[in-house]
């Protein structure tokens, strides 16, 4: 999609990003929370991970925030420091329109900058477009959790999918 920039999240950015989510927790299986997080809890997010210098990415399209991706430590034990967990979530109304592809190239290279080696997906429902969005960007399956979830009055699996970020 031409037009489309992105560029490090600000704290300012926490009511797109907590709106864009928050359409996704309401209409997808994606997430697996069963409250959508507050203004107050993206803020904080936004800022702890800016502070660790990794990655939180937006897309913006004419001044308006319409997607967002960043990457974090996967598990906080030392062993881990070295692979990361990505989210990636477009704005509803840009979905398939390449903004996923934008931003998950991005926090690819930008996870690599910080010392990322691994980068792990976590598919909630193993939602049909993440899984799309990630295998295209290189990502391979690792593994599926069956029947972990529950969203809809359906049962979910998760998937967990991998890239290696040194190649």
């Amino acid at each position: 999609m031409t037009g489309v920039e992105v560029r490090s999240a600000k704290v300012a950015d926490a009511p797109a990003v907590a709106a864009i989510y928050a359409h996704h927790f309401r209409h997808g299986t994606a997430s697996f929370d069963t409250v959508p997080p507050a203004l107050v809890e993206w803020e904080a997010k936004i800022s702890a991970i800016l502070a660790k210098s990794w990655p939180f990415l937006v897309a913006e399209l004419s001044g308006v925030v319409v997607g967002y991706a960043y990457a974090a430590q996967f598990r906080d034990r030392p062993a881990y420091a070295h692979t990361c967990e990505d989210s990636i979530y477009v704005s509803a109304e840009y979905l398939g329109q390449g903004v996923g592809s934008k931003l998950i190239s991005a926090l690819v290279e930008a996870a690599k900058i910080c010392g990322f080696e691994q980068m792990i997906a976590v598919a909630g429902g193993a939602e049909p477009a993440s899984v799309a969005l990630h295998a295209k960007a290189g990502f391979v399956e690792a593994g599926r959790m069956r029947r972990v979830g529950r969203k809809f009055g359906k049962v979910l699996d998760t998937l967990y999918m991998q890239r290696d970020l040194t190649r």
